[in-house]
């Protein structure tokens, strides 16, 4: 087998074995070489797996190989949760070292006992060994630092900012994380907003790392079909793009599934849309710990708050000042546009939360074989589906709603699964929803058909006849885009107080909008 590059999902990337894109080209309002020039402390955040450590090493590498400095990359995810200071710092002084020793770099002798002032010591003892050169200090991972140990991490940083010179303290540092460094020192004061006599108030720039563009995209192929003559259709690049919103790590990953696993390594075929495709459901079947990690994060009630909101469509006022939502944000759940709102920040991240949140019911659904829901040839009998749907719904989601984390999402999350039950391995669900929308969208592809679901909830504020109104029209928005004549279905779930007392002959319902050829059901 001849031995080529490959893209790369599991730690930094390297140009000797990876395809990759120069990660500095995508920071946002960085000015690199003033940091150095004008000795300035700075910040990078930007979601996991998007690149921030290839940048940090790849940076360093550089300004070491040029001779304008010399640049250390330390990483301090060791003091994870570690709040004791005394505990915290040594570990961090220990880290610094090891990271000199990795990279041939003066080993810094760390000869003061006192974790108040280590870290200032052990940095001012460095920046003389490398003497005539500027020391440059990046950190990684400065979001793992909590309480105790993170005011005394900046502290440190703090008191030696006046002193830094060549030979006397770093002349530039980088503090690098998901987070900008105001939630740092909010953290750090236990939730208390940031005042003047905060311990840091030296960073000149608050620094983004944003996802690959478009034509990122593209170029991060080419290097594989400029090395190996393999190529790729536009319309498997598009999906790609589409699918990821160019998050780095899920680029690489359906790329990388795509040439190795959907293909063989040394195959010349050109990939395809099909082949991309089958490389997401792989992955997301796969559960990648990356994606795992996300899933995990949806339990916090500050995620839930957000994420909830998203998939109702709810109208509470979400705003990107509110630290809910800059949390989602800065994990790369949630985006914001002036044109959609809030919403979910790629396709990916919206099928595995979705299956993250329905896991429990979609297992615990009968096997569809129960059900009476497909043609004689092979089709989709959505009418038949949804008809089953209404009777699984008046059977068991009293009692299944009561072990719901996402309560008023449980309708959305239930029919999801009730429909993966259906779908998973033959036909897909395409989700679209926001905050403020009031509605969710679905889109059901089956054997070669597509049928639309719309869905809506009746709440305390609604009328039954608003919502469905609100609904019809929401629909023909939605078939504008895709085709007029695809069957469409409207399901409304009353969840207004006063729906309790009703009788289940009276909740569930079964009509045609004939205006609108659009099916009503009543939940």
């Amino acid at each position: 087998m001849s031995r080529h590059r490959f893209f790369n999902t599991t730690g930094p990337c390297n140009p000797e074995d990876h395809y990759m894109l120069p990660p500095a080209d995508r920071l946002v309002g960085a000015q690199l070489p003033r940091y150095i020039k004008d000795k300035l402390y700075w910040v990078l955040h930007a979601p996991r797996q998007t690149g921030k450590t290839t940048f940090l090493q790849s940076w360093a590498r550089e300004i070491n190989t040029s001779g304008e400095g010399v640049a250390c990359y330390v990483t301090v995810e060791r003091c994870d949760r570690v709040s004791q200071a005394e505990l915290a710092i040594p570990a961090i002084c220990s880290a610094i070292r090891e990271a000199a020793e990795w990279n041939g770099l003066p080993i810094p002798a760390n000869d003061d006992p006192n974790h108040f002032s280590m870290l200032s010591s052990i940095l001012k003892n460095w920046s003389q060994l490398v003497v005539p050169k500027p020391l440059i200090v990046l950190f990684d991972e400065v979001d793992v630092l909590v309480d105790e140990t993170m005011v005394s991490f900046l502290r440190q940083l703090r008191g030696g900012f006046a002193s830094r010179g060549t030979g006397t303290f770093p002349v530039s540092i980088a503090l690098v994380g998901m987070r900008d460094l105001k939630d740092y020192i909010i953290a750090a004061k236990d939730g208390k907003p940031v005042n003047p006599g905060s311990p840091f108030n030296i960073k000149a720039d608050s620094v983004l790392l944003s996802n690959f563009s478009k034509d990122g995209v593209t170029k991060l192929f080419v290097q594989r079909t400029t090395e190996t003559g393999q190529q790729i259709t536009q319309e498997a690049l598009d999906y790609v793009y589409e699918q990821s919103n160019g998050q780095p790590w899920i680029v690489n990953s359906l790329f990388m599934r795509a040439t190795l696993r959907i293909l063989d390594a040394d195959s010349m075929e050109t990939v395809t849309l099909e082949h991309v495709r089958q490389a997401r459901e792989q992955m997301i079947e796969a559960r990648e710990t990356h994606l795992d990690s996300l899933g995990t994060r949806l339990r916090d009630p500050r995620v839930k708050s957000v994420i909830q909101t998203i998939i109702t469509g709810n109208n509470t006022p979400l705003g990107r000042m509110n630290p809910d939502v800059e949390l989602t944000m800065d994990l790369g759940l949630v985006k914001w546009s002036s044109n959609t709102g809030f919403t979910i920040a790629n396709p990916v991240y919206e099928e595995i939360l979705t299956r993250y949140l329905n896991s429990e019911y979609h297992d615990s659904i009968p096997s569809p074989s129960t059900w009476q829901w497909q043609k004689p040839n092979g089709e989709l009998d959505m009418d038949k589906l949804l008809q089953e749907f209404q009777k699984f719904w008046r059977r068991n989601s009293e009692i299944w709603e009561q072990k719901s984390d996402y309560t008023e999402a449980f309708p959305h999350l239930l029919l999801m699964a009730f429909l993966q039950r259906v779908t998973n391995g033959g036909g897909n669900i395409d989700r679209e929803y926001a905050a403020g929308r009031g509605c969710m969208d679905l889109l059901v592809e089956y054997a070669g058909k597509s049928y639309i679901i719309e869905v809506k909830i009746i709440h305390y504020y609604n009328t039954p006849d608003t919502v469905k109104e609100e609904g019809l029209e929401q629909i023909q928005g939605y078939r504008d885009k895709i085709d007029s004549s695809v069957p469409s279905y409207l399901v409304i779930f009353d969840r207004r107080p006063q729906a309790k007392e009703l009788s289940w002959d009276e909740k569930i319902s079964w009509t045609v909008d004939e205006t609108s050829n659009v099916t009503i059901l009543r939940c």
